[in-house]
């Protein structure tokens, strides 16, 4: 049976306070309707139409190239017309999930077990018990429990606000069923707009049951409608991932600071993770590692027995086994580093290969450049890699030593074996196996005196 998804995305969501549109605000760095489409194509054959309108534009840039439906909602009517702006979508034959953009957590297995209960004299409505309904359309049964209507808050009687069932709005029904009873809704009510909710009476009225499902948990369900609730569902999807690190033997200091703003692609054991870590992108970590507090890694590859200490940012690289990096290192993009290498405090490196057991300890740029084996790069050093219009290559081969406060002015090549002295700058290739530097003569003046402070009058 085939499955379509329609998602409502049109709201502007004006609690929001934002130019943004609401759909497109994120939770662990990715925007609300992405982690409700992620979820619907992960049913399996299912195609989606999301129904837009503020922010039309932006909102499907943010899903490009995704094979989607588009539908302009152009005037927003209410839940009822905005699922009939997709009505061309919905085959006959299909069973149709209708989702919300802005509830970016509910389970693929809760969407599953909705759909399993449709057919052709049954459609299937998710609903939530909540302590305090206010605001929420209430589900009404009748003596023998069946679902015979949901009335909304604005026009409900006090008898039913009392009822703390209530109304997700996420619903499966056949296709042929749910186009007859859209073509049938009205406007009759408080708000004047077409609810979808209706055509739960006009299902009952066709003689169609009610099935009615609830998610394991009522965050599923919860939409997001200002920066309140959004950071309250941040953080229920960060502890959900928490979890399940934990789950997999990963050691969190403190679950309560840690962010997933991504996928992990695989994670080793004995995996040691201190607080305020962000793992951004796709992370796969080894076995063994360790890594220190308020740290951020993005699109990384980090293997087994490395320790990355506090306050370092780690982005686009690959990470050899039993590296050392930080406290306070930046390895930006494009950076390799082979096994046993050590990066230290202060240390920034951009677009370079360092290669196994090579140092580079304290307060220095290596920039577009390939560092060879058993390297000693000294403090202070600068990989001069831009000229103002175009960057160029520092090759330092195995086992040079690179005294601190060294300038290399690329293109510039150290031999292998090389050293330079201490305060120099590089200009020019320095051979294999000697000492290179550049220096001003030290000078010594015996008659110099110590400026003193003048006394004022």
């Amino acid at each position: 049976m085939k499955t379509t998804t329609v998602i409502l995305a049109a709201g502007k969501g004006t609690r929001m306070r934002s130019n943004l549109p609401k759909v497109l605000h994120k939770i662990a760095n990715k925007p609300l309707l992405v982690h409700v489409y992620d979820m619907a194509k992960s049913l399996l054959g299912n195609a989606v139409t999301i129904v837009i309108g503020n922010g039309a534009e932006q909102v499907k840039q943010a899903l490009d190239d995704q094979g989607i439906n588009w539908v302009l909602q152009t005037q927003q009517l209410g839940t009822g017309h905005a699922v009939q702006q997709a009505r061309e979508w919905i085959d006959d034959n299909d069973v149709v999930l209708i989702l919300f953009g802005d509830v970016p957590l509910l389970k693929k297995e809760t969407a599953k077990n909705l759909m399993e209960k449709v057919n052709d004299r049954q459609l299937s409505l998710l609903t939530v018990n909540l302590d305090n309904p206010a605001g929420y359309g209430r589900i009404i049964r009748d003596d023998n429990g069946q679902v015979i209507k949901i009335t909304e808050e604005k026009d409900a009687s006090e008898r039913e606000k009392q009822v703390n069932e209530v109304n997700t709005g996420i619903m499966a029904v056949k296709g042929a069923s749910l186009k007859k009873w859209l073509d049938q809704l009205k406007n009759n009510n408080a708000q004047k707009e077409y609810y979808l909710t209706d055509i739960i009476g006009m299902a009952v009225a066709d003689g169609i049951k009610i099935a009615s499902s609830q998610p394991k948990s009522t965050d599923e369900v919860l939409g997001v409608n200002d920066r309140s609730q959004l950071a309250y569902l941040e953080r229920v999807y960060q502890q959900a991932q928490a979890d399940w690190l934990m789950a997999e033997g990963v050691t969190l200091r403190d679950p309560r600071r840690f962010d997933l703003r991504g996928e992990i692609v695989s994670i080793g054991e004995d995996v040691d993770i201190d607080v305020n870590v962000i793992l951004e992108g796709r992370v796969s970590i080894g076995n063994r590692v360790k890594i220190g507090p308020n740290s951020l890694i993005k699109n990384t590859v980090v293997a087994d027995d490395v320790e990355i200490f506090a306050n370092c940012i780690i982005e686009d690289s690959v990470i050899g086994k039993a590296c050392r990096i930080g406290p306070f290192a930046r390895i930006r993009p494009e950076t390799l580093l082979a096994n046993d290498v050590h990066i230290g405090n202060f240390v920034e490196i951009k677009k370079s290969s360092i290669q196994q057991t090579s140092k580079v300890n304290h307060l220095s740029y290596i920039g577009d450049a390939e560092i060879g084996e058993k390297v000693n790069v000294g403090a202070g050093t600068i990989t001069c890699n831009y000229d103002g219009a175009n960057k160029f290559k520092t090759i330092v081969e195995d086992g040079a030593f690179i005294g601190s406060n060294s300038q290399l002015v690329a293109p510039v090549t150290i031999g292998k074996n090389a050293t330079i002295g201490a305060g120099s700058t590089i200009t020019k290739d320095a051979p294999a196996g000697q000492l290179t530097l550049s220096r001003a003569k030290q000078t010594v003046i015996p008659t110099w005196q110590r400026p003193v402070k003048q006394e004022k009058n």
